[in-house]
């Protein structure tokens, strides 16, 4: 035998390593080789070399770790999509209510740098009728601003310029500070605390009532009705039409009259003439009839009138001034009178 060859065992070559693995029985003991294999139903049976088959094994086979952690993972699995379905319709149906609750309501709607300056460079629209645009910062308009709609404006509004309304409905208290208008309609009643200056005058077409003192240059009324006593500081002038009068035979021949004044005050002037007989001087005609016999107060001026015996006739329509006695010829005298009704 060549030391220097690798000496090779053919007779135990090919089943000695794996028969000691498998459970084979020793060459020596002269046991047949055994083979284990696994049935359908999951049972084994052995077999040896020599092509007998032993008795199965009735002991079930038992999982795998990995199976066992596969069919409770399948369990969660099923619930965990479960879980997410049920998820995902209660986002859609809210989803939905949302929006059907967002149709009855504004959206509100920043405005950014980028619609800024859109908007100073051409004709933009922000926004749709149903949204807010919302400027956090002071805003300058250097041309016109249109409002198609109501504006309301939640705090103090200053108007530098002046202010053209066709229409202004104030509901609550306002403070203005100088204020010109053409026409004013109040349906209500009106509080001044401070002095009204009317330049060109005032028309009442009913009852006024002054709980004060009324103080006017010039008052010009149709009629005037007193329920207290009238308290005159100053002169009281009787203006009007002047009366018309009519020579009586009391002035004799040649004699003349003169009327000067109005309805409710004036005087007459006398020149008789020659034999001059008793009887009536003058005849007064009023330029406006009153609406019952006004009393009339004649005094005579001159001392030619002092001996005349003289006595008046009154009527709503005039009066006239007489004597019992004649008075002296080519005389100059006269008579004042005041009508009040």
């Amino acid at each position: 035998m060549d030391p220097s060859q690798v000496q090779e065992d053919k007779a135990n070559d090919v089943h000695s390593l794996e028969k000691g693995a498998a459970g084979a029985t020793d060459d020596k003991s002269g046991a047949a080789e055994t083979v284990t294999t696994e049935t359908d139903d999951g049972k084994t049976k052995v077999t040896d070399t020599t092509g007998g088959t032993g008795a199965p094994d009735d002991k079930p086979k038992k999982e795998s770790f990995i199976r066992k952690i596969w069919n409770r993972l399948n369990i969660y699995l099923m619930l965990f999509v479960l879980v997410v379905i049920l998820a995902v319709g209660i986002v859609v149906i809210m989803t939905i209510k949302s929006k059907e609750q967002n149709l009855d309501t504004i959206k509100g709607q920043g405005l950014s740098t980028d619609a800024l300056k859109q908007l100073a460079n051409s004709d933009v629209t922000v926004g749709d009728a149903r949204q807010v645009l919302t400027v956090q910062s002071n805003a300058i308009f250097a041309g016109s601003v249109l409002v198609k709609s109501n504006m309301e404006v939640a705090g103090t509004l200053k108007v530098g310029s002046g202010l053209d309304i066709p229409s202004l409905k104030v509901s609550g208290p306002s403070q203005l500070s100088d204020t010109t208008i053409t026409n004013l309609t109040v349906s209500g009643t009106v509080n001044l605390q401070g002095a009204l200056t009317l330049k060109n005058g005032i028309s009442v077409a009913g009852n006024s009532n002054f709980s004060g003192n009324v103080t006017t240059g010039s008052l010009t009324t149709g009629s005037l009705a007193l329920n207290g006593d009238l308290n005159l500081t100053n002169h009281v002038v009787a203006g009007g039409t002047i009366p018309s009068a009519s020579r009586g035979t009391a002035v004799g021949g040649g004699g003349t009259i003169n009327i000067s004044g109005s309805d409710t005050s004036g005087s007459i002037t006398i020149n008789t003439g020659s034999n001059p007989p008793a009887g009536c001087f003058v005849s007064v005609t009023f330029s406006k009839r009153y609406s019952s016999t006004p009393h009339v107060n004649v005094t005579p001026v001159g001392s030619a009138a002092a001996d005349l015996n003289y006595y008046i006739n009154r009527t709503t329509t005039g009066f006239s001034i007489c004597a019992t006695n004649s008075a002296p010829a080519g005389e100059n005298f006269g008579f004042d009178y005041i009508v009040l009704a």
